[in-house]
């Protein structure tokens, strides 16, 4: 499976003068934990929850006037999105992080990838296993 085939989509790109605020406000209207960050049709970061909390609320910032490119984590982690899931989950894992950027092969955003999306995955493919175990087990004659 790939990266495509689990990750979200119409994820809305801000600009790095956004205000703290209105990401605060987006994520919490949209109920995601990040946004990505993008001027001039390329991506420039990511900005989370958690850089909002350490790198805004923290520091005591004006949230109306500080913006997303004063604590956005400026490098781009990204995958393909024909990139594999376990090659997304090795990366995620190297990198330490819970959700990378998704770019087509013109190194245009198409998407995100999370921990959440690839444990669905994985749930819906112990699930499948389960099923198949258990279907195979009333087949098969009892042994006693």
């Amino acid at each position: 499976m790939n990266v495509k085939e689990c990750m979200s989509t119409g994820v809305e790109v801000i600009g790095p003068k956004t205000s703290i605020r209105e990401a605060a406000q987006m994520m919490k209207d949209g109920d995601f934990g990040a946004i990505p960050v993008g001027a001039n049709d390329r991506l420039q970061g990511l900005v989370t929850d958690r850089d909002i909390v350490v790198g805004a609320v923290a520091e005591s910032r004006d949230l109306d006037t500080a913006t997303v490119g004063d604590v956005m984590s400026k490098e781009v982690i990204y995958c393909y999105e024909d990139d594999t899931l376990d090659h997304a989950a090795q990366l995620m894992a190297d990198r330490q992080v819970r959700r990378i950027l998704v770019v087509n092969r013109d190194k245009r955003f198409v998407g995100i990838i999370s921990l959440g999306d690839l444990a669905q995955v994985e749930r819906t493919r112990i699930g499948k296993t389960l099923s198949e175990v258990s279907e195979q087990d009333h087949r098969e004659p009892a042994r006693h």
